[in-house]
C-alpha cells in the first residue's frame, strides 16, 4: 500500500517537469522558427529599435570610484549609427586613463584596443567647472550588464560591469 502513493508522487513530479519543459520549449521554439532571417535581426535588437540619433541615458556601473560625474546626473550620451551603440560619458576625475571593452585580462595583450580618453569640461550646480576624462564605450545592449576593464594612473587594469539604459532621444 505505501508503494502505491510514493508512484503517485514521483508521477505528478514528473508531469509537472514535463509541462515546465513544453513551455519553455514553445517559447524558445517561437523565437527560432526562421533561423537565418531571425538571427541577423536579434544580433542587434535594442539597436534596431533605436532609430539612429542620439539619446540621453542612465550610465549604471558595479563601482563608486567609476561612474558618471555628478555633473552629469549619472547620465551619457548614447550615439546609434548604422546599428552600432556607443555611450559618451565624463568621468569624475583624469584618474582612469584608459578603457577596454572587455575583461582586464585581454586588455593587457590587446592594447589596440584600448579606448582613448577625451577631455571633458563639466560644470557643477555650484557652478565651478573641471576638466575631466570621458570615454566613448561600445555598447553591445540596452539593459543588459557588459564588461569594461579599466586602468588607472597606478597601472592596474580592474574589470567592471556597466550598463546603460532608459534611452530618451534628445533634439
Amino acid at each position: 500500500m505505501k508503494k502505491k502513493p510514493l508512484i503517485l508522487i514521483i508521477c505528478i513530479i514528473c508531469m509537472a517537469l514535463a509541462f515546465a519543459g513544453c513551455s519553455e520549449n514553445s517559447e524558445s521554439a517561437g523565437s527560432s522558427q526562421d533561423d537565418g532571417a531571425q538571427t541577423e535581426q536579434s544580433e542587434k535588437p535594442e539597436a534596431a529599435a533605436l532609430e539612429d540619433g542620439t539619446y540621453t541615458v542612465d550610465f549604471n556601473t558595479d563601482s563608486g570610484m567609476f561612474h558618471a560625474n555628478e555633473a552629469c546626473e549619472g547620465k551619457g550620451t548614447l550615439t546609434v549609427r548604422d546599428g552600432e551603440m556607443t555611450v559618451h560619458v565624463s568621468l569624475v576625475s583624469k584618474n582612469i586613463v584608459n578603457l577596454y571593452p572587455g575583461l582586464a585580462d585581454d586588455a593587457e595583450n590587446d592594447e589596440d584596443g584600448w579606448l582613448q580618453p577625451t577631455t571633458d569640461t563639466v560644470t557643477y550646480s555650484d557652478g565651478i567647472s573641471e576638466e575631466v576624462y570621458g570615454f566613448d564605450i561600445p555598447v553591445p545592449a540596452i539593459d543588459e550588464e557588459f564588461d569594461v576593464a579599466l586602468i588607472g594612473t597606478k597601472g592596474t587594469w580592474y574589470d567592471h560591469k556597466v550598463s546603460v539604459s532608459n534611452p530618451e532621444k534628445t533634439e
